[in-house]
């Protein structure tokens, strides 16, 4: 497995987004970026708060969940906790949500906007283990210039 270069990602992405004032054309380039870019991994996108709920938004992979409860499944709990999860295995996570039962394991990354939680970076692989402490620290610096944007 290739080690990913998120200080380039981020750079990719402050280029696709720098001037575009369109949230949707940026969130879907966002997605679609991730999804190119990291080895091993079968679905990445983006749910946002809608009345108290995670609503699906801009994704690549199968179709997926469309509403998500907060402190449900992997997504939820990290809205609840405010914190980013690393899951090696989802399958063995209290409340887990099977929207692709090929999924294995699984990184979630609040997004914030005015100091509130806005909605989370959702990134699925048929793998277990696949996410490690780098992907969290380099996801996380990706989050925060996503978050420029919103």
């Amino acid at each position: 497995m290739n080690k990913p270069d998120y200080k380039a990602l981020v750079g990719q992405l402050r280029a696709l987004t720098e001037g575009v004032p369109h949230f949707t054309a940026n969130t879907a380039n966002a997605a679609a970026l991730v999804f190119s870019s990291l080895d091993r991994i079968n679905w990445a996108g983006f749910y946002f708060m809608e009345d108290g709920k995670l609503v699906l938004n801009a994704f690549q992979g199968k179709p997926a969940c469309i509403e998500i409860e907060v402190g449900r499944g992997v997504c939820g709990m990290a809205v609840q906790e405010d914190k980013l999860q690393l899951v090696a295995d989802v399958h063995k996570f209290p409340g887990h949500i099977s929207c692709d039962p090929d999924s294995r394991s699984e990184i979630v990354i609040p997004i914030h906007k005015d100091g509130k939680v806005f909605g989370v970076l959702d990134i699925d692989s048929p793998y277990t283990d696949r996410f490690t402490g780098y992907d969290a620290e380099g996801l996380s610096e990706f989050v925060k210039e996503f978050e420029r944007i919103i």
